[in-house]
């Protein structure tokens, strides 16, 4: 939260900032719970950096507290579900829940379905699964994926055992609440002929091959490189140690997750809840091993260099001037995402005010909600900004008669009369991000009319 200022706001924040001005019970791209968290906060707390982020640093918080119990769970003391608990201070956690996203939220669903499942297994209570399915079904309100951690759950479950689980009446019980709870969103869903799926298709188009060459690399980083010691020694565990059986289906998930997301070609993230769950058990098993005074010092000595490396990538410790010489930011997707929107705003702001009445569309939704963020301030009438991404294509379009346009990041010549290039964006800092030098373009006079003409601006990404 120290550092929750330093930069601006990340794409994604100005795109749940907006969807938050528009309820729905569900959007193309996603469930409502992350937009409407933005919402609340931006009630609770003032449209402020801080406040908008606030939630997720709760989320990391709550990550180290599942990290633990999830360790004492296996019997970790004080020394193992300290070590656990670092994880959330990892470069995975770090990075993710530094800004508001849905992923914060969702590993945190995902470590709580996973200790309530350790927790039913463990005890031999199986009362807990109720538990899951409550916390999936909730979590199905943030995000889908939570799904996957089921199918995987039960495929491990099959695999490995214990297979009495699968027969426990408690277990489909607490499935079938989490149903219910879930239901309005599967229903957004079937009525609106299952978008969820055409954006993983799109997504799987655009960004397959990038997500299938960082699966690997992901994981070893997701808590950090030399805490990944930590999370390999708890997956081997799970997969030996008799008295880890009855949860050894958390390591087999893993493993069968895994090739599914290569073939999926999904995001490498997908599987960071199941990792911490790995990683909080190796952090039980890792307190076993440090009983030397060497090894505790080695121990010790891993987890400041990892929290060090972790916050020097993830966090924006360093000014932009040492950024552009350093060259992290450019290596974290997150970082380069919040940099330069009052600037690009104010560079399409001055364009816009040549053409009065023009309506403006961007690219993006980072672009979007730029403009709807800081454009009021600059003369900019929200009412003309639009975008074809994702949910932004349904909710709005340019009204028909709109003769002229400022097009920001959209190539689309052939749809005008005429089109001239008037300006390019940029931050003013030698920082590569998805915006920096994008055209900004003046065209006039719709070659079709505007129910016609907008479809072909729509793109999942």
């Amino acid at each position: 939260m120290l550092t929750s200022g330093q930069y601006g706001y990340h794409r994604d924040e100005l795109y749940f900032r907006f969807l938050g001005q528009h309820p729905a019970w569900g959007y193309v791209d996603q469930p409502p719970g992350t937009p409407m968290i933005a919402r609340a906060a931006v009630w609770l707390f003032g449209d402020t950096l801080w406040g908008l982020r606030l939630p997720s640093a709760l989320a990391v918080a709550a990550v180290a507290m599942l990290l633990a119990l999830i360790a004492r769970e296996v019997g970790a003391g004080a020394v193992g579900q300290s070590l656990a608990a670092v994880g959330a201070a990892g470069t995975g956690v770090l990075v993710v829940g530094h800004v508001l996203t849905t992923v914060a939220f969702d590993a945190v669903v995902w470590l709580a379905v996973l200790l309530f499942a350790a927790r039913a297994l463990l005890r031999a209570d199986p009362r807990w699964w109720v538990g899951v399915g409550v916390t999936a079904g909730v979590g199905m309100w943030n995000k889908l994926l939570v799904v996957l951690l089921i199918l995987a759950l039960l495929a491990a479950l099959a695999v490995a055992g214990p297979r009495e689980a699968l027969r426990s009446r408690w277990l489909w019980i607490g499935f079938g609440i989490g149903a219910v709870i879930a239901l309005p969103n599967a229903i957004y869903q079937v009525v609106n002929d299952f978008p969820q799926l055409s954006m993983a298709a799109a997504l799987a188009e655009n960004k397959g091959d990038e997500a299938r060459a960082l699966l690997v690399p992901f994981q070893i980083v997701a808590i950090g490189l030399p805490l990944f010691p930590v999370l390999a020694a708890g997956v081997v565990c799970l997969l030996r140690r008799p008295q880890l059986r009855p949860i050894r289906a958390f390591a087999v998930a893993y493993l069968l997750l895994l090739p599914v997301l290569f073939v999926m070609a999904a995001q490498p993230y997908y599987a960071a809840g199941l990792a911490l769950a790995c990683y909080a058990v190796g952090a039980a098993v890792t307190e076993n091993w440090a009983r030397s005074v060497l090894r505790r010092v080695l121990l010790v000595a891993a987890v400041v260099v990892n929290v060090l490396l972790a916050a020097a990538f993830a966090l924006p410790v360093f000014p932009l001037a040492v950024q552009e010489t350093i060259g992290l930011a450019e290596m974290n997707q997150v970082s380069r995402d919040q940099i330069g929107w009052p600037e690009y705003t104010r560079q399409v702001a001055e364009i816009a005010a040549t053409v009065p009445g023009a309506a403006v569309i961007t690219s993006n939704y980072g672009e979007h909600g730029a403009l709807h963020r800081y454009g009021p301030e600059l003369g900019m009438d929200t009412g003309l900004i639009f975008s074809g991404q994702n949910e932004l294509h349904r909710i709005a379009r340019p009204a028909d008669g709109t003769e002229v346009v400022v097009l920001v990041g959209v190539q689309a010549p052939s749809m005008f009369d005429s089109c001239r290039v008037e300006g390019r964006l940029d931050s003013g800092w030698d920082i590569e991000n998805e915006e920096q030098g994008v055209l900004i373009s003046v065209c006039r006079g719709p070659v079709k009319p505007w129910t016609e003409l907008w479809p072909a601006f729509q793109h999942y990404d």
